[in-house]
């Protein structure tokens, strides 16, 4: 705009932008960390969880995928950290099962800079499912997992399910059960190396699946 001489200049409005953070994994794992300590404390559990591998840029208020679980680290140093599950979290998910030695897979939050090498997975677990059968077909594993009810209608026929933070694609699905397969280097570089029959598992279903349910409602 030209301003004519004598006219006094147009105030300046100041903007300032509210800060915004977009937590998305891959749910491509990236450690296998171990539970050093659990302390429970005014229905809160603190996981202090040995991962030297992810620590080198891993910081007090980061977020990190634990079996799946968007938390938010609480403390740390060069070999470990500590998050808390409320009990909402503990009710939903399998981490108010885990004991001290037990493997949990982690995944640091994707980078604008970041390969998609998975799908887009938000770390909010919809529920837990059980383990009812595992098959070995060669080198790999045919999985089978009960369906929560709740749950059927966003599975589908190769579609996503992120179990336990790791992106895998469902090979079928029938009113109770689904099924994946886990290749063998998934076996070796995650939790699910100590899957058996029974093991409870977390599961986050495909966010565009919701929202495409929520676009017919």
């Amino acid at each position: 705009m030209i301003r004519r001489s004598g006219e006094m200049p147009e105030p300046t409005v100041k903007v300032r932008m509210k800060e915004s953070r977009v937590i998305m994994f891959t749910g491509i794992v990236e450690a296998v960390g171990v539970v050093k300590d659990i302390c429970t404390q005014n229905e809160l559990k603190r996981l202090q969880i040995y991962a030297p591998s992810i620590m080198s840029d891993l910081r007090v208020n980061d977020s990190v995928a634990v079996n799946g679980v968007c938390l938010t680290v609480v403390a740390c140093d060069k070999e470990s950290f500590s998050v808390q599950a409320v009990p909402e979290t503990l009710r939903k998910t399998n981490l108010g099962l885990l004991q001290e030695n037990n493997w949990v897979n982690l995944e640091r939050p994707l980078l604008p800079t970041s390969r998609m090498g998975g799908h887009f997975v938000q770390g909010h677990i919809d529920d837990t499912a059980k383990i009812l059968e595992i098959l070995p077909e060669g080198a790999a594993w045919l999985v089978k997992f009960s369906v929560p009810k709740q749950l059927r209608r966003y599975l589908v026929n190769k579609g996503f399910v992120a179990i336990d933070g790791m992106s895998l694609t469902i090979i079928e699905v029938s009113e109770h059960e689904f099924n994946i397969t886990l290749i063998p280097h998934t076996q070796q570089v995650t939790i699910a190396k100590n899957y058996q029959v029974g093991t409870v598992v977390n599961i986050e279903v495909d966010i565009l699946a919701k929202y495409i349910e929520g676009m017919k409602s």
